[in-house]
């Protein structure tokens, strides 16, 4: 037997020396192995060859099942990596094929069983509103380029200042005075060179909103105004567009998905008219914890990102609210209202695509 395991060794090791490719190596060995059990079994039990292999084919048949076995789980295994991979007709896009680079960085999307390559080549295609370049849209910012967004919009005209730093994590010292969407920019393709980011240094208007929107799938809100907010979802709704809307005050968030196309209630649903001046003040005023932000822009990506590839259930109809003071978070329903001015109808509008 030791000789026999001596000649395979031979067989591999010169096999390997010429050059000869693993499969040929492989296949010498496995002749051999058939060599040996044919002559176990067909040879005398007396014949000196059947001695000198071993003198029983069992070992052999042993040994050949084990190394079948090991193949056989290493193409299994295989199988199952290049089913959780892209192949290269999902990892195709219109900038072309995901580099190496990304592959590896957006690995651990890619086995997710609810994004995959084809989740990731639908995030690559995507095109992202942001809303504010402030406290909800620094992280959402950071977490949508992390992530693998193909183009990413950014519309603020505010400029960084000192008091930003304390929850605006997206902007540094160095940037105090820059517009925050180029401040921001910097710091996205710093991230993700591989994404797109155009910013847009001025204030939403009525005179702009429609076309801007149209240019994009999904648009996340982090203003803190509510003149703004109700400008964009009127407008989200008109264009039949899904809004990530988020909102914070001193220790508490809250984020819904606004979308009436897939009959969802709009922003204008829950909140009819804006709150009187005083009852509803700004971070400014009545002051914010500065992680708050993080996490709760953190979940409008997420959100994003969800709506994007279709995966798990976005937060229409829902809204969530997390009470950072106490640790808690809940979730409450959201109705549609029949008299509601923005959205009563839109659900004859046509879907949004990927939504």
């Amino acid at each position: 037997m030791l000789l026999v395991l001596i000649l395979a060794a031979a067989l591999w090791g010169i096999g390997y020396l010429a050059g000869v490719s693993r499969t040929a190596r492989m296949t010498s060995v496995a002749v051999l192995l058939v060599g040996v059990v044919l002559a176990q079994l067909v040879l005398p039990v007396s014949h000196p060859l059947r001695a000198a292999t071993g003198g029983s084919a069992a070992p052999w048949l042993l040994l050949g099942g084990a190394a079948l076995l090991i193949l056989l789980y290493r193409q299994v295994l295989r199988a199952l990596r290049n089913r959780a991979a892209p192949t290269s007709e999902q990892s195709i896009s219109p900038s072309g094929q995901f580099s190496e680079t990304e592959l590896e960085r957006y690995a651990r999307h890619i086995v997710l069983r609810e994004l995959g390559g084809p989740g990731q080549k639908q995030m690559k295609q995507a095109r992202v509103l942001v809303i504010g370049a402030g406290g909800l849209g620094a992280p959402a910012l950071q977490y949508l380029a992390a992530a693998g967004v193909g183009t990413i919009g950014v519309i603020d005209d505010d400029e960084v200042e000192n008091a930003n730093l304390q929850r605006q994590v997206i902007h540094r010292d160095a940037d105090i005075g820059m517009p925050k969407v180029f401040s921001a920019q910097q710091a996205m393709l710093a991230q993700n060179p591989k994404v797109t980011v155009l910013p847009y240094n001025r204030r939403l208007t009525d005179e702009i909103a429609s076309d801007l929107f149209a240019d994009f799938d999904v648009i996340l809100d982090g203003t803190d105004n509510f003149e703004t907010r109700y400008l964009a979802n009127r407008t989200a709704v008109a264009l039949g567009k899904p809004l990530i809307s988020g909102a914070l005050s001193q220790w508490e968030g809250q984020l819904s998905v606004f979308d009436p196309a897939n009959e969802a209630p709009c922003y204008q649903c829950i909140f009819p008219e804006a709150p009187a001046p005083g009852l509803a003040p700004s971070c400014a005023e009545a002051g914010v914890i500065g992680p708050l932000p993080g996490v709760v822009g953190s979940m409008m990506a997420v959100e994003a990102i969800k709506v994007i590839t279709g995966a798990g259930q976005a937060l229409r109809g829902e809204m969530l609210i997390y009470d950072a003071l106490y640790g808690e978070s809940r979730k409450i329903s959201l109705s549609r209202r029949a008299d509601c001015p923005i959205c009563a109808g839109s659900e004859d509008r046509a879907q949004t695509p990927g939504a």
